[in-house]
């Protein structure tokens, strides 16, 4: 049985316009997507290709020129939503003269959390975030890692069952990021879903179960990492003992000379060519959908 869906997109499309009503920009062209309940999913493209104005029409931030987007089957510009959710921008707007301590009080309040359960969830997230030693210095003392890290404990101070990352690895250092993905694989075994829009593509590929290349507000390739970083033309075979003879037979000849087989698979590319590829054919080819993964509602 297929998971639930969380994130529904149908055809969605952002016009933006000017002054006059007159088209400026095609920010999004007819999107669709299914995000499921359980899995990591990541937004890629280069700047201007249409990351934010998703976020945002998920948000209900914006309102789509035509099309839909649903969150948890109802409309993104239903408010009623955003109790679920937890977001955290590309730039974190926080209280500069607060503590660590006192911000995730005051958006526990927003939430009308009892004083009770504040005290325990602001606990829970500094120490998951690793700022106990921090907790009580104002942000404006903060580095941009630090910042970073309380700024996804706000995200999370409701325990929403959606969470929407923009570059969350930005600022930190090697130890930090690798926290940071460590603790977003731990959310997604928690049952959570996740979507996060990165230009880190090791960490995009590192973390996440499916991804979508947006180029110049279209969607031009959809689906698991696994399988788009496989080179399907390529066959590569791993196996130990063998003579030099014996290397340069296949398969049933690994078994004749007593060789142990220890993989036989397709190599598999980086999530960074497979991006610059997916770009240099979107350009080659405008309006042509690359879309050799799988399909939009695969959520496998």
């Amino acid at each position: 049985m297929q998971s639930e869906v969380i994130i529904e997109t149908r055809s969605l499309t952002k016009v933006y316009r000017d002054f006059w009503g007159r088209q400026k920009v095609q920010a999004l062209k007819a999107l669709d997507l299914e995000i499921r309940r359980g899995e990591i999913f990541g937004l890629l493209g280069p700047n201007g290709s249409g990351k934010t104005t998703t976020m945002k029409l998920l948000l209900g931030l914006l309102f789509p020129t035509s099309g839909k987007a649903l969150l948890f089957g109802r409309d993104a510009t239903d408010v009623s939503k955003n109790e679920r959710i937890g977001y955290l921008p590309e730039e974190s707007y926080l209280y500069r003269f607060l503590n660590a301590e006192e911000t995730l009080d005051f958006y526990g309040r927003l939430f009308n959390m009892s004083p009770k359960v504040r005290r325990q969830r602001v606990a829970h997230l500094i120490n998951l975030v690793g700022l106990d030693l921090a907790k009580r210095r104002q942000l404006k003392e903060y580095s941009k890692g630090m910042t970073r890290r309380i700024g996804l404990a706000q995200a999370l101070i409701n325990d929403p069952e959606l969470i929407l990352l923009d570059e969350p690895t930005s600022g930190l250092d090697p130890i930090g990021t690798r926290n940071m993905k460590d603790l977003i694989l731990d959310l997604r075994d928690q049952g959570k879903t996740i979507v996060m829009c990165s230009h880190l593509l090791a960490d995009v590929q590192d973390v996440c179960d499916r991804i979508g290349i947006l180029y110049q507000g279209e969607l031009q390739e959809l689906g698991r990492v696994d399988s788009l970083l496989e080179i399907q033309d390529v066959t590569e075979f791993r196996a130990s003992g063998l003579s030099k003879e014996a290397e340069a037979e296949i398969r049933q000849v690994v078994e004749k000379h007593q060789g142990k087989l220890l993989g036989i698979g397709h190599p598999t590319s980086t999530l960074e060519e497979l991006f610059l590829n997916i770009i240099a054919e979107s350009e080659a080819h405008p309006g042509r959908r690359v879309r050799s993964g799988e399909g939009a509602g695969d959520g496998s």
